[in-house]
């Protein structure tokens, strides 16, 4: 399967924001988006650029999308073309769709400190819905699910780490939470409200409607 292999703070450089793709580290001051804030990614990043034009800004904002879902072309375009198919606001449904990806939701949960982690957790088969173990990543989570650990991953320390840190941060309403028992339950569906990153799908609306 292929994947993204190199370091992924420069995508965050690259993107202007933190896209949280190392868990912990991002939130400390050792982040390198923090100790080299404004510096770009490669030799050339800070040499002067062009004005972005429509279609530039329209091709940044899907990269970043995908970088924070860990999601290639190919899937993300098949996820535009079921939110659009969809009844509702493209921009919206398509969010949704990403959302509701079970590595996401497993890093919602507080399981894993990154999406990455959630995905490699889910793929080693650590991962079980409605009681039945589930090794696809973007399998589509929907409301009445619940998601829960197998027992192997309830007795790693780090798990249990993971979901102290996580509490502080709090978890989206659209899911709930037992943290003694490893086990969540998706609520609803999550809307745009529930997704509190700097995103603006329009843009990715414009890139795909031409």
């Amino acid at each position: 399967m292929a994947r993204y292999i190199d370091a992924v703070c420069r995508l965050c450089r690259r993107e202007g924001m933190k896209l949280y793709l190392k868990g912990d580290r991002c939130f400390k001051e050792s982040c390198s988006f923090e100790t080299r804030k404004g510096k770009v990614p490669g030799q050339h990043g800070a040499a002067k650029t062009k004005k972005p034009t429509g279609y530039s800004l329209q091709l940044r904002e899907k990269q970043k999308v995908k970088r924070i879902y860990g999601v290639l072309e190919k899937q993300f375009r098949l996820y535009f073309a079921k939110a659009d198919a969809r009844k509702g606001v493209t921009g919206h449904n398509l969010l949704s769709f990403l959302e509701s990806r079970l590595d996401n939701v497993v890093y919602r949960l507080g399981f894993a400190p990154s999406r990455t982690a959630a995905r490699q957790m889910v793929m080693h088969g650590h991962v079980m819905v409605n009681s039945k173990r589930v090794d696809v990543p973007s399998f589509q989570v929907k409301p009445g699910l619940a998601v829960e650990l197998g027992n192997k991953a309830k007795n790693n320390e780090t798990v249990k780490a993971n979901l102290e840190v996580a509490a502080g941060r709090g978890i989206p309403k659209w899911l709930s939470l037992d943290p003694t028992a490893f086990k969540g339950q998706v609520l609803a569906n999550p809307t745009r409200e529930d997704i509190t990153l700097e995103i603006n799908e329009q843009l990715i609306v414009e890139l795909y409607s031409k």
